[in-house]
């Protein structure tokens, strides 16, 4: 569960490297975020060349959590980080390559783009 004011990791190479949460954009006072939330954030430390500056504000796709989340079949899956994909206003990433694995339920809430680019999908 990510909430206002946390600090992500990004898992993409749009150039944003750290960012922070500061909402969830059509879900009014909805306190946590989960796994295939899309949430805005400000991007904290970017890199220079990046396609993303400091201080920007961006939509961004939850792609991994620490918490863990219960699957319908009784297993959980459980992340070591929060991790982002910085993603444009119809779903898209900005990135062309994904680091890391994504969970299972990005792919289900219909993100078949950023599934196809990940290298792996857990």
């Amino acid at each position: 569960m990510i909430q206002t004011r946390s600090m992500l990791n990004a898992a993409d190479n749009s150039g944003a490297k750290k960012l922070m949460m500061i909402g969830i954009p059509g879900r009014g006072r909805q306190r946590f975020a989960r796994l295939g939330d899309v949430v805005t954030c400000v991007v904290k430390k970017a890199d220079p060349a990046g396609g993303v500056k400091e201080s920007e504000i961006v939509r961004a796709l939850v792609v991994r959590t620490k918490k863990e989340k219960r699957r319908p079949d009784g297993s959980y899956v459980r992340f070591d980080e929060n991790a982002v994909i910085v993603v444009d206003n119809h779903g898209n990433p900005r990135a062309s390559r994904i680091f890391g694995p994504i969970a299972r339920e990005v792919r289900e809430r219909g993100f078949i783009k950023i599934a196809s680019l990940a290298p792996e999908v857990v």
